[in-house]
């Protein structure tokens, strides 16, 4: 079917709830707009895919470390990052509404006022000196990190794309002035190189060069790698040239040093940094509208779900062709508990006919 079918959404939301993908947040009391839970499979899902972006771009390399920052920070990081006075959208009226969910710190008239991290960017940024105290990396080198980030937007829509609570994973990846081009069009291919591992297809990606109004703040650069949606081609992951715009802002705040010591030349500077950034969730959507098929089998529709082997939340399946036969399914679940420490996530299956089963699995995108 078409993936530019309008009524494709109504169908992936809908699959993805009678299956136990993803569930409406807070459903019994009517749902809570712009806020989903993952259901088994959706867990699953995702966790592949985050699993398979720390093998390839973190633990597959030895210049990136790993790093998790807290969610509620100074507000000053906030401040000084820019979002306090640009990290807004206009409302109707004209006025300006910044996205930041804000958050009490404390108890009584002490109580001081934070912030919900709207990007998991700036945690990377202040503790930049930690990983030079500790680490002393040589230039270039990057930071990761996967974690929730929180936006109050005015009008979440398009089902996972535009919620108010989601997740990231972003790069912090430190150079020289001089070497950011360079560096900008190695993770540009390494991008594309990632879209495709996990199984949605090239002709699917576009590049948009963003327009200097169009970038955010601190962006001297911004490419966009936009997908297409059913509601639209939009933006599924990013890439930007931030300068240094952070680490020399936080310094000038914070009064502590955030250049780097180049101890061969004995140079002292603030390293420049190139962001990739991926939403969880916006790859998990864009994963199941390229997976999702309907075709007939036997004049009958059917549903089923293409996903890539690395991703599928259930790899393999094993069920006895007949339930009511002991003796299949005893050596079916020898089987299973047998190939279980061989092949993640494999599933066994008894309910139903047989027919029934392998409908089950399709659905489900087991390869």
């Amino acid at each position: 079917m078409s993936k530019n079918d309008l009524n494709l959404m109504e169908k992936i939301v809908s699959l993805c709830k009678r299956r136990g993908f993803v569930f409406p947040g807070s459903e019994i009391y009517g749902g809570f707009a712009g806020f989903w839970d993952y259901g088994p499979l959706g867990v699953e899902l995702r966790h592949n895919i985050k699993q398979r972006f720390w093998d390839k771009f973190v633990s597959g390399r030895d210049e990136i470390y790993p790093i998790s920052t807290s969610i509620v920070m100074s507000p000053k990081v906030w401040e000084t990052s820019g979002h306090v006075s640009t990290f807004s959208d206009p409302l109707d009226s004209g006025e300006k509404f910044n996205t930041m969910f804000k958050t009490s710190i404390g108890a009584g008239a002490e109580a001081s006022v934070s912030y919900l991290r709207p990007e998991t960017a700036q945690g990377m940024f202040v503790n930049f000196k930690n990983i030079i105290d500790s680490f002393h990396p040589k230039l270039p080198f990057g930071l990761a990190q996967i974690g929730k980030a929180f936006r109050n937007e005015i009008s979440p829509r398009d089902f996972l794309f535009r919620s108010r609570e989601f997740e990231q994973i972003e790069i912090e990846y430190f150079v020289r002035e001089q070497d950011w081009e360079n560096t900008f069009e190695t993770w540009r291919k390494e991008m594309h190189e990632w879209v495709g591992e996990i199984g949605l297809p090239k002709n699917s990606i576009h590049e948009l060069e963003v327009s200097a109004e169009g970038r955010a703040h601190y962006s001297k650069r911004t490419i966009d790698f936009e997908f297409d949606f059913p509601f639209g081609r939009k933006e599924l992951c990013g890439l930007a040239y931030r300068t240094d715009f952070d680490l020399r802002n936080h310094s000038v705040a914070s009064g502590i040093d955030l250049q780097y010591f180049d101890e061969e030349s004995g140079e002292r500077f603030t390293p420049h940094c190139i962001e990739p950034t991926f939403g969880v969730d916006r790859t998990v959507l864009a994963i199941l509208v390229s997976a999702y098929t309907e075709d007939e089998l036997g004049g009958e529709p059917r549903t089923y779900l293409k996903l890539h082997k690395n991703i599928a939340p259930v790899r393999a399946a094993i069920f006895p062709l007949l339930k009511n036969k002991p003796e299949l399914v005893n050596k079916a679940k020898e089987l299973f508990l047998n190939l279980k420490s061989q092949i993640p996530n494999l599933a066994f299956d008894d309910n139903g006919n047989i027919g029934k089963r392998y409908r089950r699995q399709d659905e489900i995108g087991t390869p």
